[in-house]
């Protein structure tokens, strides 16, 4: 047998976490650790900057803290230049960063238009201006791997912050579909209900819809952002060359599909 479990190291590999710094206990800050962990030096990336310092020095000397407005091309064109000044290259790029407890209550109809708008700038163009800026740097490394944040709760799409997420997982396959003749593969995770701190914020023990959840997963309603951390490394590792154009649902089975 030819593989090996090294397949899922990253040692040498440079990562860009965008959200890495917000609200505490948050996945992005899962995913930076879990990143570091396999051998990636990481940028922690975050509008929040003393989050993203703080995410850094649990890490140490692999990360960089950068503070970045993701729906900004100038602001997304400096991250890329710090990672280029710091670690010489880039190979890995998660869109993490995002808009949910901001987006999520308010009935798509009585969403005012701005505030829709200032969804999608986040949410689904955010992804694509770090993709646009990430390209020529993933080029010049010959290749390198994407991974963009969707939510369990894009199926079915049933409240404005769904739908910037299954917009997102239509920008994934197209972006998968463009960039795959030139080495780099676009995946997407979804995770489902994260007690993260944001997470518990939005569903509470005693949240109706947990309640529900509980009766509908077939294994485990809720999980913790180190859960997700796996899948991302699958997606980011030799390990996970094979795949692209993909979103796995990470959510103890709140999203079953064929």
């Amino acid at each position: 047998m030819s593989f090996s479990n090294r397949a899922f190291r990253l040692d040498g590999k440079v990562a860009i976490v965008t959200g890495a710094g917000g609200r505490g206990n948050s996945i992005g800050r899962a995913y930076a650790m879990g990143l570091a962990q396999a051998g990636s030096s990481v940028v922690v990336a975050d509008l929040n900057e003393d989050g993203a310092r703080r995410v850094a020095s649990e890490i140490g000397e692999q990360a960089l803290p950068v503070k970045v407005d993701i729906a900004d091309e100038a602001s997304v064109a400096a991250m890329m230049a710090a990672t280029q000044d710091r670690f010489g290259g880039l190979d890995i790029l998660v869109n993490n960063a995002a808009l949910m407890v901001e987006a999520v209550g308010t009935p798509a109809i009585e969403t005012e238009i701005a505030d829709f708008e200032r969804l999608l700038k986040v949410n689904l163009l955010g992804a694509l201006i770090c993709t646009k800026a990430a390209v020529p740097f993933f080029e010049a490394r010959g290749g390198g791997k994407i991974v963009n944040q969707l939510s369990a709760g894009a199926w079915p799409a049933q409240t404005p912050y769904g739908v910037s997420k299954i917009a997102l997982h239509g920008l994934t396959i197209t972006l998968a579909t463009e960039l795959g003749p030139l080495g780099i593969n676009v995946n997407a995770i979804a995770p489902g209900m994260t007690m993260s701190d944001a997470g518990k914020a939005l569903t509470p023990d005693d949240s109706p819809f947990v309640k529900a959840a509980m009766a509908r997963v077939v294994k485990q309603p809720r999980g913790l952002p180190d859960d997700l951390v796996g899948a991302l490394l699958l997606l980011c590792s030799p390990a996970g060359d094979w795949i692209t154009g993909q979103a796995l649902n990470v959510d103890g089975g709140f999203v079953l599909r064929n």
